[in-house]
């Protein structure tokens, strides 16, 4: 019987017999900030992946709005849902290619979780107010590093948050995998936010230009299936990741249309202005107010010797939607009146 010691060493060696000479193999990360123990059963990267399932700031996100805010039904996307999604699309291509699957997926957990509660309001929100700025993906790494695990960070490896990092569409990853998470990002939200903008009536299958759906697909599984087989037909062999021009073009495309027709559009994003001043309140409450902020933050504060506005943002950036809420009202209304 083999010995438990060795689970880890044979699925290792299992990656150089299977895997792509491009993929990222786990006996060659450049490994973590601080040094630990190998896991007997465990891969690097399917560690780390597990420590970002586990993680509290992945939890928060059920409760964190993807596009729609405060959607009546059950069945809109939330940043969760996102996430899992493109977790889904990008562990699908990873495979194809014969790339790690392990990373490819901890990238994919973890690219959302320095999201604001109310989606890209509260980004904005927090980049307008915050003397610094704010990126969500600049806060999910400082998730990953700084805030979770009692403010020991994760201590994931250097290709899992590299992927993290560069997941937006101006980065660029170090790894194959973080490219796969880096365009399925994209592909994700623009096929579920359309999924969604439809189950809202804000949009219609036949409102998508023709040009486009002749092209993708006339539906959310039509579509995926286009671009998936696209990326692994032309990124087949290959050292990155690619799509046919015409493919990649009308993605882009239909992108431009979703930002005109719903993530601009009144109905959909309607209480977006009033979300972003609750945020807003809610720094200058707690600025005025620093000693209201839980302990562990004014620790952390002194320990590292970060400034207030640091502590205030990573305060608020980690709260959920109805969190946000009902601290506003804790604060900022009598109550008396808040029964009414």
């Amino acid at each position: 019987m083999e010995h438990i010691s060795n689970i880890r060493q044979r699925l290792e060696r299992r990656e150089h017999e299977y895997l792509s000479p491009y993929a990222s193999f786990s006996d060659g990360s450049k490994g973590r900030d601080v040094y630990e123990k190998p896991c007997d059963i465990r891969p690097i990267y399917q560690r780390d992946r597990d420590r970002i399932l586990h993680s509290k700031a992945f939890r928060r996100l059920k409760h964190k709005t993807q596009v729609f805010l405060a959607p009546e039904g059950d069945h809109y996307r939330t940043r969760l849902t996102h996430t899992l999604e493109v977790a889904q699309i990008s562990r699908t291509i990873a495979k194809a290619l014969r790339l790690n699957e392990d990373l490819t997926e901890a990238i994919a957990l973890g690219h959302d979780l320095g999201h604001t509660p109310f989606g890209h309001a509260g980004e904005r929100a927090l980049n307008r107010i915050s003397p610094t700025g704010f990126k969500h993906h600049l806060q999910s790494i400082r998730v990953v590093e700084v805030l979770e695990n009692h403010g020991r960070g994760l201590n994931l490896s250097k290709e899992v948050r590299d992927g993290i990092l560069n997941h937006q569409t101006s980065g660029k990853p170090a790894t194959l995998e973080g490219k796969i998470v880096r365009i399925c990002d994209k592909i994700a939200y623009i096929n579920h936010d359309i999924d969604d903008a439809i189950r809202g009536k804000i949009i219609t299958e036949d409102d998508i230009p023709k040009e486009y759906t002749d092209i993708l697909g006339h539906s959310l599984g039509e579509r995926l299936d286009t671009l998936i087989r696209d990326i692994v037909s032309n990124s087949k062999g290959k050292n990155d990741i690619f799509m046919s021009p015409e493919i990649e073009t009308a993605m882009y495309d239909l992108r431009k249309y979703m930002f005109k027709s719903v993530y601009t559009n009144n109905r959909a994003k309607g209480q977006e202005e009033q979300a972003e001043r609750l945020l807003e309140l809610l720094f200058e409450y707690y600025d005025k107010h620093l000693d209201q902020l839980p302990e562990e933050y004014l620790l952390r504060m002194e320990q590292r010797q970060e400034t207030a506005y640091q502590a205030i943002v990573d305060y608020i950036a980690g709260m959920t939607d109805r969190y946000a809420v009902a601290k506003f009202k804790e604060l900022m209304i009598p109550a008396a009146w808040s029964v009414y």
